[in-house]
């Protein structure tokens, strides 16, 4: 490749072929299926532990490999964060869940080479208003995101929606949420974690354009405090500077001419 076509393909989101779009959606139907699987099971009493011994039994029996275990050292098929923690939580016999839990589980799968992404929260039982606003809020800029994702438009017209949806969903919810600071969405494919870095917040019209066949992890994390976190000890779970709760959501989403492709559906 020349330096001119580096530059130019610099200037676009990474495509992918039609065909290999299908193939990363049967990817991330592994993925959802692990979900399911995890949030059906999750109830007053379960260790994080079994919940990420069912995420992998669900991916190995569809034929795929966790994306999570070993990556980097990491020790599971799932983060497991809890409450306070933002991401990247390391699931545990010891940690039980409880009522009234805020959890969010993260899991990733790779099937015939290709990689699938997604992340939900959920409640252990009722959740508090507050809990559930903000999970709402999270879910609500998610999707803001992914009506971004259409050809034509830049990366920062995703983060830009993004943020829009967080400031939205305050405003009808009638509550403040953080953007937690320096983590975001990212490119995907044969590796899980690809450039394009994606922030979810920004101003408009910057960044590589996104076309048809570009593919981003979009993964908001909104917080019912601060935006800023801290590293714990086991150097991956990241926790709220100031304990209070979080949330995330992600897909992993091409952008097609017919609009946005969700490629982590069942």
């Amino acid at each position: 490749m020349t330096p001119l076509s580096r530059l130019r393909a610099r200037r676009v989101v990474p495509q992918r072929s039609d065909g290999e779009l299908d193939a990363m959606a049967a990817a991330g139907a592994v993925v959802a299926a692990a979900l399911a699987a995890v949030r059906a099971a999750a109830a007053a009493g379960v260790s994080t532990a079994e919940l990420d011994a069912i995420a992998e039994a669900v991916i190995r029996d569809a034929g795929a490999t966790p994306s999570f275990l070993g990556y980097h050292g990491f020790p599971a098929s799932i983060c497991a964060s809890v409450n306070d923690r933002v991401v990247h939580g390391i699931p545990t016999r010891e940690e039980l869940l409880a009522a009234g839990d805020l959890v969010s589980i993260d899991c990733g799968a790779v099937l015939d080479g290709w990689h699938g992404d997604s992340a939900v929260t959920f409640g252990v039982g009722e959740l508090s208003d507050a809990d559930a606003a903000l999970s709402q809020a999270t879910r609500e800029s998610l999707q803001a995101g992914i009506a971004a994702m259409v050809p034509g438009n830049r990366l920062s017209d995703v983060s830009h929606a993004i943020e829009s949806g967080t400031r939205a969903a305050a405003k009808s919810l009638g509550r403040s949420f953080g953007i937690v600071a320096g983590f975001g969405g990212h490119g995907i494919g044969r590796q899980m974690h690809l450039d394009p870095f994606l922030p979810n917040e920004g101003a408009p019209g910057r960044g590589p354009r996104i076309e048809h066949g570009s593919v981003l992890a979009i993964e908001p994390m909104l917080t019912l405090g601060t935006t800023e976190t801290v590293l714990l000890d086991d150097e991956w779970t990241v926790v709220t500077a100031d304990g209070t709760r979080a949330a995330h959501w992600e897909h992993t989403v091409a952008a097609t001419a017919d609009g946005p492709r969700i490629l982590t559906l069942p």
